[in-house]
């Protein structure tokens, strides 16, 4: 949320490249001194940038027990990094101090990005997404800063961080003892034969659509790699799926904004037993890494030609969360989006003939050069790579029968 603005054309924004200007004595609306504080921060940032610096971006991660902050200034010669003030530092923890009286609890960042010709951007970070990895505290340092400004929720990720307790962790020695505790119990999976495709279908979907955002050179989309399919979406959501020998599978992931983990984690309820009538082979090896972070929000497995889950919610909940595999047609139009708006007719008829031949486990690099052509618009080599690592290729066919 950009709360202060700044343009080459607004006279009340005081830069630094201009006349200094003076603060009012008083401020008794506090957020007119929230505002001429972020002023004041940004121009004495701007005051350490070396002759000639072209953009500005100061971040400043804090809480009442750790900080961590990063003046950064972009100039032709690169990229030049400079430590604040204390005068700037005060003021920024003056600047926090007062934004506790709006909304639920202070900023955890306040991010300033300025530009040497006047524009002005000040951003308040309430954790809606999680913070950069040189950013993030250790989780007694949030614990602290709750216990002197505590708040009525916090958002997922950062609850899960500081409460999961490795509640979703699923060591092999805990699975077999689970497992048989819920047979001795009676405890059996859902079926959900209706949930997903058939996993090799599945797969070979995953496989196809992981080559088209390999070929377009996208670093976003699915991928695989020998017996994993991987995929973050763009929203934060995402999953794995693990390939277990002798047939079977395990599909798992998490949801952004999963109204199970809400309520886990900021309303006190359980959170669903996601394993429930699971096999001992459904562990952590074959988990998505959310499950360390209390941050998985399903688990199917297949075994003997079928889905199984335990509390997990039904798939029409997690389209957000794995890539359009759901039947071939999505899997062509997922394919044929990636053309663009140029592609022909040709191509997208190819595009669902290479889904087809996926399928199967024959294509080749014929189909696939039908698809994606032969200029340097796309990378043939890399799509095919992606279908060989996932063995849906007439190679790959032909190797297996020898």
């Amino acid at each position: 949320m950009s709360d202060v603005t700044g343009s080459d054309d607004d006279p009340d924004v005081p830069f630094a490249l201009g006349p200094r200007v003076t603060e009012p004595a008083s401020a008794p609306d506090p957020a007119d001194a929230i505002t001429e504080l972020a002023y004041r921060i940004a121009r004495e940032s701007a005051a350490l940038g070396p002759a000639g610096w072209r953009e500005l971006t100061a971040v400043f991660a804090l809480t009442v027990a750790a900080e961590v902050t990063h003046l950064l200034f972009e100039h032709e010669r690169g990229t030049v990094r400079v430590a604040p003030t204390e005068d700037i530092l005060a003021a920024v923890r003056e600047h926090r101090k007062l934004s506790a009286g709006y909304g639920d609890g202070p900023w955890w960042r306040l991010v300033v990005s300025m530009s040497s010709a006047g524009r002005l951007d000040v951003d308040h970070d309430y954790g809606d997404e999680p913070f950069p990895a040189d950013q993030l505290f250790a989780p007694q340092v949030y614990l602290a800063d709750l216990a002197a400004h505590p708040r009525d929720r916090l958002p997922v990720w950062l609850a899960a961080y500081l409460h999961h307790g490795d509640r979703q962790r699923r060591a092999p020695g805990d699975a077999a003892r689970l497992a048989r505790a819920d047979a001795a119990a009676g405890v059996r999976a859902t079926m959900s034969e209706f949930d997903f495709p058939p996993y090799p279908l599945l797969r070979a979907r995953w496989a196809v659509i992981a080559a088209a955002f390999a070929a377009a050179g996208s670093a976003r989309g699915p991928r695989m790699l020998p017996a994993l399919g991987w995929f973050e979406g763009g929203s934060h959501s995402g999953s794995t799926v693990f390939e277990v020998p002798g047939g079977r599978a395990v599909l798992s992931g998490g949801v952004w904004n999963a109204a199970a983990l809400e309520a886990g984690y900021n309303e006190g309820a359980e959170l669903p037993a996601l394993y429930a009538g699971a096999p001992d082979w459904v562990a952590d090896p074959v988990l998505n890494t959310r499950a360390g972070q209390g941050l998985l929000s399903f688990c199917y497995w297949w075994d003997n030609g079928t889905w199984y889950r335990g509390e997990s919610p039904a798939a029409d909940h997690l389209a957000e969360a794995v890539p359009g595999i759901w039947t071939a047609d999505t899997a062509t139009r997922v394919v044929a989006g990636l053309l663009g708006d140029e592609a022909s007719e040709r191509q997208r008829s190819a595009a669902r003939a290479l889904v087809e031949a996926a399928e199967r486990g024959i294509a080749t690099r014929a189909e696939v050069v039908e698809v994606f052509g032969v200029d340097d618009t796309f990378d043939v080599d890399t799509a095919l790579y992606q279908l060989t690592l996932a063995g849906v290729t007439a190679d790959a066919a032909e190797r297996a029968a020898r």
